[in-house]
């Protein structure tokens, strides 16, 4: 029986190493085997656990501040409510709910959603009660003011890994030792992007690039310079890409990259500072930690607020979602928040210029 791994040697015999960002395209979004064409990930019973899995205020709190965005912006209508890679569809099901009573909106909001996985298009449409339209990519989505998120989507984009060697870089690669995946190194080269990583890197020193970021980010650019609109870019990183950070997850614990391609999840950290640097016209904000993000959007009076018709363990679990999407020990520091936004335009919510 075929399976990723056998596909996988054949082209590593036919054509030579695979670049780590061809191993994660091969590994996530195979048409046969892809970790995302075939599987529900999330909850439990998946790998992983997002945000707004964890609780119903993410969303609730994203939403209003779309919402307060919106209205900051003279209220656009029609506009795009655009979300990349929106999973289950949970953080938009409770962002609707949340926005129900602001006037306007939802009768103004066309809901997009940029989703490769057939499987997690069907739960979508299942979760969400209004009607979506899904998209491969962001292009295809029409020309309006644009309200965008990006959960956890950035971290998934295939990521090439270099290695500083000299005034040169090696790539990192994979390829087969032994009959079993392994990483080498290529011949010293010297990419574009990297020039200005030579004064702040040393030999040995890994440094992770996405040229998809950049795609992405102008696309985000020029409709919000066009048109107007935000976007909420939130995902575990920093602002700049320093080592390793290349990881796979197989049922909430950490994995060996190479061992289970097409079973388990592949992601890097985030390079806030090449998304950046991407955006031409439109302005940036600061980067922000989630958990102080949250708490500017309210999320413990929120919490509060919920917290009084529960009891028992449904409250313990409650105390427990608010602390792992705001405690520093946990998703609130090593998640970011960047928001973008047009040139001159008024700041969003939770963030600061």
């Amino acid at each position: 029986m075929t399976t990723l791994f056998d596909r996988l040697a054949q082209i590593i015999r036919e054509n030579g190493p695979l670049t780590v960002a061809d191993y994660m395209r091969h590994c996530l979004l195979d048409p046969e085997f892809g970790y995302y064409s075939t599987r529900d990930p999330f909850g439990a019973k998946g790998d992983f656990t997002t945000a707004p899995e964890i609780s119903q205020m993410f969303g609730e709190l994203i939403g209003l501040a779309l919402a307060q965005a919106w209205l900051d912006q003279g209220a656009p209508s029609p506009f795009a409510l655009v979300e990349l890679g929106p999973g289950r569809g949970t953080l938009l099901a409770d962002l609707l709910r949340a926005t129900k009573g602001v006037p306007g909106f939802h009768d103004a909001a066309q809901l997009h959603m940029i989703e490769a996985s057939p499987t997690l298009r069907d739960f979508q449409i299942r979760t969400i009660p209004h009607k979506i339209l899904h998209h491969d990519t962001l292009a295809s989505v029409p020309d309006l003011p644009v309200f965008l998120i990006a959960n956890e989507f950035f971290d998934a984009l295939p990521i090439r890994q270099f290695v500083r060697d000299g005034a040169g870089w090696r790539e990192r690669v994979v390829g087969f030792v032994d009959g079993a995946l392994a990483f080498g190194l290529a011949d010293v080269s010297h990419p574009p992007g990297l020039e200005d990583r030579l004064s702040d890197t040393k030999d040995g020193d890994l440094v992770e690039i996405s040229p998809a970021y950049a795609a992405i980010a102008r696309d985000i650019d020029a409709r919000l310079t066009q048109k107007g609109g935000i976007a909420y870019i939130i995902d575990y990183g920093d602002w700049r890409s320093l080592g390793d950070t290349f990881q796979a997850l197989h049922a909430h614990k950490p994995d060996p990259p190479l061992d289970r391609p097409g079973s388990a999840d592949l992601t890097a950290h985030v390079d806030f500072e090449a998304i950046a640097k991407a955006v031409q016209t439109a302005t940036t904000s600061r980067l922000t930690p989630q958990g102080v993000f949250l708490e500017r959007l309210g999320i413990t009076n929120r919490a509060q607020a919920l917290a009084q018709n529960l009891e028992g363990s449904a409250l313990d679990q409650h105390v427990a979602a608010h602390r792992r999407l705001t405690h520093p020990d946990e998703m609130g520091t090593l998640f970011k928040v960047m928001a973008l936004y047009p040139k001159d335009g008024p700041l969003p919510p939770g963030v600061t210029a």
